[in-house]
């Protein structure tokens, strides 16, 4: 068994409205000093395979595929 996470964010530039709300809502709460927030989505994943140099490309195509909008998302897979 490979476990992998994946966590995907938004790109450089591509406004991120979520984060902005974020943003507000922790300063209304009384945290100051809080710069900027950008929210992002993680997927834990868990596969049925000994070969971790094809489970991390299967991830990979998973990613490009499904996981993440890659005209605006990054992606980064961590294997575990």
């Amino acid at each position: 068994m490979i476990k992998a996470r994946v966590t995907v964010t938004l790109k450089n530039g591509v406004l991120d409205p979520q984060g902005k709300a974020i943003e507000g809502a922790l300063g209304s709460l009384g945290f100051s000093g809080v710069g900027s927030v950008r929210q992002g989505k993680v997927f834990d994943i868990e596969l049925d395979d000994a070969d971790k140099a094809k489970a991390k490309a299967d991830i990979e195509a998973m990613c490009e595929k499904l996981l993440a909008n890659t005209v605006i998302e990054d992606y980064s897979v961590e294997m575990m």
